[in-house]
């Protein structure tokens, strides 16, 4: 079954950055990943822009709010 890893409009979490890919799925397009630990201990891998991409590390926090077109890095994880 196919999971989009696409960052929807709606969507709500905040998670610490665990890794980090990116892969050309398409054989065209190079793509980025994060994969994230989110506060319940569930773990999802989104994509993202290369700006952010580039400017995250292990131990980063994402925070995505509804609404927002895109998660923002919001500094180390408090744990």
């Amino acid at each position: 079954m196919f999971s989009s890893r696409k960052v929807h409009k709606d969507d709500v979490w905040d998670g610490v950055v665990v890794d980090k890919t990116r892969r050309a799925t398409d054989g065209s397009n190079l793509y980025h990943y994060v994969e994230l630990r989110l506060a319940d201990g569930a773990r999802k891998k989104i994509r993202v822009e290369k700006e952010l991409w580039e400017t995250l590390d292990a131990g980063d926090r994402l925070v995505k709010e509804a609404g927002s077109p895109a998660p923002v890095k919001a500094g180390p994880s408090g744990g």
